[in-house]
């Protein structure tokens, strides 16, 4: 017998999971190279917190993939089992995929911020700018 709504959990979980696990690797192992320039080459540090990023990112999106199996609309036949299940698997991507760029927005902050703190000042201290003259129209 065909149990549309059991059939759709289990397959919603199993390709979530997947999903989850795919992305979080691809991001680990990609990741490693900008989190390494972003903390100036202090590669323990970068793997350090591209293991915490890790298990973070998983904590995150596997919590989030079983709180919203009860949500929605439960599935009666194969045709909302489709439904159910495209509409579960789009939101779980829409989420890795902000989860993904809000990453890149504060690491490349980060990495602003180090490649600044490194960098020589724009003006030896004992030298001296003079004021810019005024455009003549």
């Amino acid at each position: 017998m065909f149990n549309a709504t059991v059939w759709s959990y289990a397959f919603y979980l199993a390709i979530s999971v997947a999903l989850t696990v795919w992305v979080a690797q691809t991001l680990f192992k990609n990741g490693r190279v900008l989190l390494v320039d972003t903390f100036l080459g202090n590669t323990a540090l970068a793997d350090s917190v591209n293991h915490l990023l890790v298990v973070g990112f998983y904590l995150i999106n596997i919590g989030y993939v079983t709180l919203a199996l009860k949500y929605g609309e439960k599935p009666g036949n194969l045709q909302e089992a489709i439904e159910f299940f495209s509409t579960k698997i789009g939101l779980v991507l829409l989420v890795l995929g902000a989860m993904h760029f809000s990453n890149l927005y504060v690491f490349s902050r980060m990495r602003k911020r180090a490649l600044l703190h490194a960098a020589p000042p724009p003006v030896a201290p004992q030298e001296r700018l003079n004021a810019p003259q005024a455009a003549k129209v």
